[in-house]
């Protein structure tokens, strides 16, 4: 069981690609431990105890593996020079939006980002721009700001289940030009968001297990026709309170087929 990362550890393995140290009991890196590791590419490090993000990674790096470790803090700079890396796994740390400094993230050109089964409130400030997916499922998040979102045009995929929102506000999906899945499941939402209509490549929205109680015919579907450059193949919305009778089949006419919508039943 590994507890420390010293100096001299890596010594002469500047050929290394990828480095497993996850399930140990680290607490402690020191700062020059990595820099022997001129082409290391994954680095995986979670299950493990430390309370920072380990100081003068690898330029090289693409992948960083950091979850389930003690995290509160990203300080400002964390990853410069990390201009490389795409993939950031940090969820199951015990981060609030506080632990972030302004900076943390410059530098980065990250693909994708998860930071689930966090202390996260609401959506981080300042993440990477060029995001391709985000997930920050199973936090506290109450809601969706107008401004929450407006960094991200490039986002594809959009992980918020398991969180406490209540409210998307008007407008706040419409910088997510690109969005073609969203997991709004397991919140506390008492309608459908507003501007599905408008996202032409949405292909698949989770809401189950909300609070929403009505479906208007115009809550998915544009209604102008050939706006949807892509149909739905994923529509679910059991768990909730909705007479699904009471629907109007016209609702999901920008479905690709009627197997793709999931009712279900509604247990309180």
């Amino acid at each position: 069981m590994i507890h420390e990362i010293r100096e001299g550890d890596f010594k002469g393995l500047s050929n290394l690609y990828a480095l497993v140290l996850r399930s140990n009991q680290i607490a402690r890196v020191h700062p020059r431990a990595f820099l022997p590791l001129k082409r290391l590419q994954k680095l995986y490090i979670s299950h493990n105890h430390l309370t920072s993000i380990p100081r003068n990674l690898p330029a090289s790096l693409v992948e960083l593996r950091i979850h389930d470790n003690h995290i509160r803090k990203v300080a400002a700079g964390t990853f410069s020079g990390l201009g490389n890396m795409h993939v950031i796994e940090m969820g199951r740390n015990p981060l609030q939006n506080s632990g972030f400094e302004p900076g943390a993230f410059i530098g980065l050109k990250l693909n994708y980002l998860r930071i689930s089964e966090a202390k996260l409130t609401g959506v981080p400030n300042d993440l990477p721009e060029s995001l391709h997916e985000l997930h920050l499922d199973h936090n506290q998040i109450q809601a969706i700001e107008l401004e929450d979102l407006s960094r991200y045009k490039q986002l594809q995929r959009l992980g918020l289940g398991y969180n406490h929102i209540r409210h998307i506000e008007n407008g706040a999906l419409s910088y997510l030009p690109n969005l073609r899945e969203l997991h709004l499941d397991n919140n506390r939402l008492s309608s459908v968001p507003s501007g599905l209509p408008d996202m032409k490549y949405l292909q698949v929205i989770y809401l189950h297990y909300n609070n929403i109680t009505d479906v208007g015919v115009n809550d998915f579907c544009p209604m102008g026709f050939g706006m949807k450059r892509v149909f739905y193949n994923g529509i679910s919305l059991f768990g909730n309170p909705i007479n699904y009778w009471e629907v109007q089949p016209a609702t999901f006419r920008c479905v690709s087929d009627r197997m793709a919508v999931q009712f279900g039943n509604h247990k309180k």
